[in-house]
């Protein structure tokens, strides 16, 4: 296959690249920098076909797709900051990159009739009670902008094409970006203690997991919206504190605080990121491994080195010297 992946430079497009580079695929990467600006840690992916793109701009996307010709799209470029989104200064970005990008990736895919696999997110639901969001559950009502921003695209996604699998992911964490695991490592090097919120429910998802699964879809022709996290139960942001701590061989205590006792953010997040992603076994995909293992894995692959400025990332963590 030959596949095109938007958004290489982020923590999915990396691990995606790599899988396909693993699997035997020809894989072309594409960013808005001129050249790759990923984490240059000698894998494929710094090395493999590199394509600059602007996805807001229709006649460079309509012509890039139709150079290439892939047989697939990942479309993992997106603006993820989620508080900055909700600065009224900054929402027209948002808003060309999550929407407008994804309406040109979607209608250039339409032209050259090839599939899209469009990443999108929990953020879609209100999280509100605490039963699992099934995959084809259309009871939309984004907290913020993110999400209405993610929901939209969605639906260009859904209206121009056939083709099509939207994947919803959670509390994602890869090699390459910025992540909370990440950010917890670097709070706990300072501090004694920190308070993280229990009241938000959900499942990390593991970039190198996910790019497997990815794959797989697009070898597939099983279309439609999926859920996809990495199993072993749904959790808060507590738990997965702990877990990542207690893996690391770290001491820092962790203290338990609800969303209310924590303050409010800039952008509400959802209660409830319970994902149900029963139809990957239903449609003969094999599901993420469990999360505690994707944690350990995790934390053997990436470098504690890693600058300081890396690990800024919004979380729902405070922490106390």
């Amino acid at each position: 296959m030959k596949i095109l992946v938007t958004g290489v430079a982020g923590q999915l497009g990396h691990d995606v690249m790599n899988e396909l580079h693993k699997r035997g695929h020809e894989g072309i990467g594409s960013d808005i920098a001129l050249a790759y600006a990923g984490d240059m840690d000698g894998s494929p992916v710094c090395t493999m076909p590199y394509k600059q793109l602007d996805i807001t701009n229709k006649e460079a996307v309509a012509q890039t797709i139709g150079e290439i010709k892939p047989d697939g799209v990942v479309h993992c470029a997106a603006w993820t900051a989620v508080d900055a989104a909700e600065d009224a200064d900054k929402q027209a970005k948002v808003w060309a990159v999550n929407v407008t990008g994804t309406e040109n990736i979607a209608q250039a895919c339409r032209q050259a009739d090839c599939k899209l696999i469009y990443l999108s997110t929990d953020y879609v639901f209100s999280g509100e009670g605490d039963a699992p969001w099934q995959p084809d559950c259309q009871a939309y009502a984004p907290l913020n902008y993110y999400g209405e921003t993610k929901l939209a695209g969605e639906k260009a996604v859904s209206q121009l094409l056939d083709k099509y699998f939207i994947v919803r992911i959670a509390w994602v964490f890869g090699k390459n970006g910025k992540n909370f695991i990440k950010t917890m490592l670097k709070v706990a090097e300072n501090h004694d203690m920190v308070r993280v919120v229990n009241d938000q429910i959900g499942t990390p998802t593991y970039t190198f997991d996910l790019a497997r699964l990815l794959v797989d879809m697009l070898a597939s022709d099983k279309y439609g919206y999926y859920h996809a996290t990495n199993e072993g139960g749904y959790i808060s942001w507590y738990d997965f504190t702990c877990e990542i701590y207690r893996q690391a061989g770290l001491s820092t205590k962790v203290v338990p605080v609800t969303t209310a006792e924590y303050g409010l953010s800039k952008a509400k997040r959802p209660f409830n990121s319970r994902l149900d992603k029963g139809k990957l076994i239903e449609n003969g995909f094999v599901p993420l491994p469990m999360w505690q293992d994707a944690v350990g894995r995790y934390l053997k692959e990436i470098d504690r080195d890693t600058p300081s400025d890396c690990y800024a990332v919004s979380s729902p963590v405070g922490s106390q010297v």
